[in-house]
């Protein structure tokens, strides 16, 4: 079956009745609407979405825009699976798809981005890893394509964001490390220009400073967000003089990697070195000890990303009453036995 011509043909009715019968139009006989849909179904009859889509001026497919590179391939992180799990939750409740665009860690996102929207491949976009200064918040909001941000930027106007409590993850790990009697306080940064890592080291100094503690640079130890990243880190906090007696990391495969090199330098976490980190189920889930760590259903996250993008569409608006406002997501700190130790002086 070729079209929708061939179907009117076949059931001896006109285009024009199949076509509303076949779009739930009101002003179609029930018994008809059961004759085309059950035709369409026998005779392998596929609607030909991008001529709808052209005539409608809508695709009805979202955009996520990921930056990949072999190194996020090969630690196989799982956050966007549980985020992707979300949005698809509230996306089919209008039959709206969702499609992944890979921008390759070799190639400016800005370009990539300003490729798609060019091609109107989509209806709407969420962005993610958003830079201090971000230029593809600027071609959206030129574009006046709707779009939600995993993540705030010094760019653009007053575009709608999510992002995770980085501000919360940095002041109540100093606080807690604090009260066990840490002063020597590493964290382990973003080596990239992603603004979650500035929003962390703000509060971090803030922190610091609340309680008395002088801010070491040294004790800023810039890796990737990655396995790799935390095995450096535990290397680089190793060549520290005055070694830090606590770190906190940023991004949840960071710990298995620091977890190695420590042990290969047989530092034992909750016992030489406290550390708290961020909780990837299932894998950091059986490091022993047992990792402090903050973690969030990133399921639900997911379902409010897709919720606070649909706010932002006319189309969808009035399901979420809501509307598309800013949001901070919170994380719970879950205590492990990687801190459990407290200094003496």
């Amino acid at each position: 079956m070729k079209g929708i011509r061939q179907l009117a043909e076949h059931l001896d009715i006109s285009i024009g009745t199949v076509s509303r019968a076949l779009n739930g139009k009101p002003d179609v006989n029930e018994d008809t609407r059961r004759r085309v849909l059950a035709a369409a179904e026998e005779l392998g009859y596929v609607a030909n979405q991008s001529g709808r889509s052209l005539r409608q001026g809508m695709t009805n497919v979202i955009g996520l825009m990921l930056e990949v590179s072999r190194e996020t391939v090969e630690n196989s992180d799982d956050f966007f699976l549980g985020v992707t799990d979300g949005l698809q939750s509230v996306f089919s409740r209008h039959k709206l798809d969702l499609v992944m665009l890979p921008c390759p860690d070799d190639e400016d996102p800005h370009e990539y981005l300003k490729r798609m929207v060019a091609r109107r491949l989509v209806d709407a976009m969420i962005i993610s890893a958003t830079r201090r200064t971000d230029r593809r918040i600027e071609l959206l909001e030129k574009a006046r394509i709707p779009f939600v941000a995993l993540g705030r930027s010094a760019s653009g106007g007053s575009y709608t964001w999510m992002d995770l409590d980085f501000e919360g993850v940095a002041a109540r790990g100093v606080d807690r490390l604090v009260a066990k009697g840490h002063r020597r306080i590493a964290v382990a940064a973003p080596s990239s220009d992603i603004n979650l890592g500035y929003v962390f080291l703000d509060s971090y100094r803030q922190a610091l400073k609340r309680h008395g503690i002088a801010f070491d640079p040294a004790l800023v130890i810039r890796v990737k967000s990655s396995e790799q990243g935390g095995y450096q880190a535990g290397h680089e906090l190793l060549m520290i003089e005055d070694r830090p007696t606590a770190i906190i990391l940023i991004h949840e495969l960071m710990a298995i990697g620091l977890y190695r090199r420590l042990a290969e330098a047989g530092i034992v976490p909750g016992r030489d070195l406290a550390v708290v980190g961020f909780r990837e189920e299932p894998r950091t889930a059986f490091l022993q000890p047992t990792l402090t760590s903050f973690r969030m259903s990133l399921r639900d996250l997911g379902a409010q990303l897709g919720e606070t993008l649909l706010a932002t569409m006319p189309a969808y608006a009035e399901h979420y009453p809501q509307g598309a406002r800013n949001r901070i997501w919170p994380l719970e700190l879950i205590p492990g036995e990687s801190d459990a130790f407290t200094l003496t002086v």
